[in-house]
């Protein structure tokens, strides 16, 4: 299958995809900050660098995207048509290693949440109340 832009245009356009502060992201984080949580963003100190750590509550936060990270039964999480095989292993590859940075986190005492775009997207006061649930209600 053709791209349906330019080569040139392509080339422009890829590097400006981000990976932190997403708009999902921030809209957690903002959600959270109204709520009175403190957090910092991206720790490097930590396995898969979290997207929010909440130290106090020893907390992390992942704000995956559905389609990168594999929302399982997700209308997002779809696959390209063109060169099956290769984003089947990219995708595999990254789940896996979603799986080993949440093992990690939590063999170290770190309580860890996934939060996925299309939740964040269609009920965002519930994500906040699942964090709330996950931060305070657990004896460390």
């Amino acid at each position: 299958m053709v791209d349906r832009i330019s080569k040139e245009r392509r080339s422009w356009n890829m590097p400006r995809i981000k990976g932190k502060n997403t708009k999902p992201e921030l809209l957690l984080r903002s959600m959270l900050h109204k709520a009175g949580y403190r957090f910092r963003l991206h720790r490097t100190d930590l396995p898969g660098k979290p997207d929010i750590v909440l130290p106090k509550y020893r907390t992390v936060i992942f704000v995956n995207g559905c389609y990168w990270h594999r929302h399982e039964n997700c209308p997002n999480a779809t696959t390209p048509k063109t060169r099956t095989e290769f984003w089947e292993a990219k995708f595999k590859d990254t789940v896996e290693r979603d799986k080993r940075n949440i093992a990690k986190l939590e063999a170290t005492g770190w309580r860890v949440n996934v939060i996925w775009e299309c939740e964040l997207k269609n009920k965002p006061e519930q994500m906040v109340a699942k964090v709330y649930q996950i931060a305070e209600h657990y004896p460390f």
